[in-house]
Parts: C-alpha cells; structure tokens; sequence
C-alpha cells in the first residue's frame, strides 16, 4: 500500500505528470520548529543539475497545508504538497504499445486493467521520491528535537558508478555508450542507542530494508560486511566487545545485532539499477502488434539514477529511526 510506519507514519500520493505529488505525515509529535526554509538544503541535494541526470526543471517549493501553525508542528497530520509543472506527457504516447523494459509500464497496465496513469511513470515515478525528502526532514528534527541526547546524525554518499569508484569515470562510460548505469550508495548512521528494533518482523534492518526498496530502482542492501559475510569464519566475523557501552572491535554486523541497533555505527550500502528509461536502442515486445520491435527511449532521463539517491536514503532511514524512537 502507499502508507509506512506505525507511529510515525507517512502516506505518499501523485503522479509524475499529475497536477501534484505530496505526503502525508500522522504522528508527528508538536512543538518541532517547522517552516517552508527547513526543506529548501534537503530538496536542492535531490534535484538534477548535475552530468548524467535529468534535464527536467521543477520548483519542488513545498506547500504546507495542514499540521503547521505559527511555523510550528500542531501534532495533528502534516500534508505536503509539491505542483508539477515542467511535464512533456507526449513523451510517453509511444510506450503506450510497447512498454519499457525494466520499468512498470507493463505490469502495472495489466494489474490496474489499463487504467494506470502511464505518462511519466505516474505513481511508480521517482519523482514521488521528493515527497519521501519532505517527510525525511521532518524525521530528521524530530530526532533531533525529542531525542537530542543521541545527536542521531545521518549521511549517504555515492560509492561508485557504473562499477567505477571514480564517480566521474563511472558517467562518461555511461555517456560514451550511449546508455545508463547504476551505481552503490553508503549510509552511515552514528549516534543511534542501544536496543532500536523489534523483532521479529520489525527488526531494525527489516524495517530500514522494507522503506528503502521504496525507492525505485533499487536492487539490494547490506549491512555491515554484507555478502562478504559468507565467505568468513565466524571467529573472524564476530564483533568483540571493548566496554560496557557496546563499543566492538570490529563492526562487521553494521550496527545492528540480532535485529537491534548495539550503540555502534550503522552502516549499510545499496545497489541502484542502471535506469530503464536509456537512449541505447532495444528491441522488445510491441503489444499493439504483437511483434518484437527496435525502440529508443526518448524524453528526459537520468543516465544514473545513484546519482540523486543519497539524499533520499537518508530520509527513509531518519523516518524509519523516527518511528522506531517514538515506539521506545
């Protein structure tokens, strides 16, 4: 469904080419410092701009319409509301008949009967990641307005591109081909206390794994060594105990130990698809003729999606730590 959480709890709702994206945040303690300016740095770090994204130029001014009064959080739901503006939906008419590899075009035509809207990528858009950085920033000062003894601070950086830890070489690979890459992103989290997560089902990394596949084009997560895990000892794997506070000698766990955060720094990375939307030419079904046919993507895209990630990683794992603060 379009909700997350249990007691910080985000409803997201739009479409790319709609009149309007927005979210709905229900929970949210009162008295937290809140205005249009607290969202102006978050929302400037996810648009494009930069080589090997989207040439699309939206606003993305927030408009606060409920939960908010005299600049501050009333404890009642928060509605955000962002207007699309800058939209070429004729862009899209083409892969009405012949639905884009690797994207939702053709599943998301048969489970809503035809009735999806498909311009854009409608409600699987990632421009409908905008609305999860809004709701980021408000969890981001709730941690640090209820909770500032843990100083609970958040970062996610772009690790490699195209497989090329050289994020620069990584995109011109991607411009000589012609085509898209993906890239990994890392998320540090220090300052977290012991004991966040409840298990079974809503461990800390089950639930920071269900909010981040929530972004689109994301392929997978590890915690800590991750994968590498499996090819180790356990003796070499275990994260020795140093002092009472859960300081280890290792943290090859990530922060998180049988489901819960153990005071150490939380770290995980994400795998993030090459996007599906590429001007390289392809050949795939055409559902109108029934025949596999050449097509190019044309439009407006990003060549790495990885590329403007960071921030909205951020943001799901402040509203999933948010929700797991307010439930200790």
């Amino acid at each position: 469904m379009n909700s997350f959480g249990r007691l910080f709890r985000v409803q997201i709702f739009g479409e790319s080419h709609g009149p309007m994206v927005g979210i709905n945040i229900d929970g949210c303690p009162a008295g937290i410092p809140l205005s249009v300016e607290d969202f102006k740095e978050e929302i400037e770090r996810r648009k494009p701009g930069a080589v090997g994204t989207t040439t699309r130029k939206e606003e993305d001014q927030p408009l606060l319409q409920t939960g908010i009064f005299n600049n501050y959080t009333t404890g009642a739901p928060i509605t955000i509301l962002f207007n699309n503006s800058d939209i070429k939906s004729s862009d899209y008419e083409a892969i009405r008949n012949q639905p884009r590899p690797g994207h939702a075009d053709f599943v998301a035509n048969n489970k809503f009967n035809g009735f999806e809207d498909y311009r854009g990528g409608g409600h699987f858009s990632g421009r409908l990641t905008l609305c999860l950085v809004a709701a980021g920033v408000i969890a981001k000062k709730v941690l640090k307005n209820n909770f500032p003894a843990g100083d609970i601070q958040i970062n996610a950086n772009v690790i490699s591109v195209g497989g090329e830890s050289n994020i620069e070489t990584g995109i011109n690979k991607a411009i000589e081909a012609n085509d898209s890459v993906g890239g990994v992103v890392e998320c540090k989290v220090n300052g977290l206390p012991i004991g966040l997560g409840e298990p079974f089902f809503d461990s800390a990394e089950s639930l920071i794994s269900h909010a981040v596949f929530s972004i689109p084009a994301i392929r997978g997560i590890e915690f800590g060594t991750g994968f590498k895990a499996a090819a180790m000892f356990g003796s070499n794997h275990n994260d020795a105990l140093l002092d009472t506070n859960g300081k280890t000698k290792t943290n090859h766990s990530g922060g998180i130990t049988g489901g819960l955060t153990n005071g150490n720094e939380m770290i995980f990375r994400i795998a993030v698809k090459p996007a599906s939307s590429t001007p390289q030419l392809q050949h795939s079904l055409n559902t109108s003729s029934g025949q596999i046919e050449p097509f190019s993507i044309q439009g407006r895209h990003d060549l790495c999606i990885a590329l403007r990630v960071p921030v909205v990683l951020e943001s799901v794992t402040a509203i999933v730590l948010t929700d797991l603060m307010l439930l200790r």
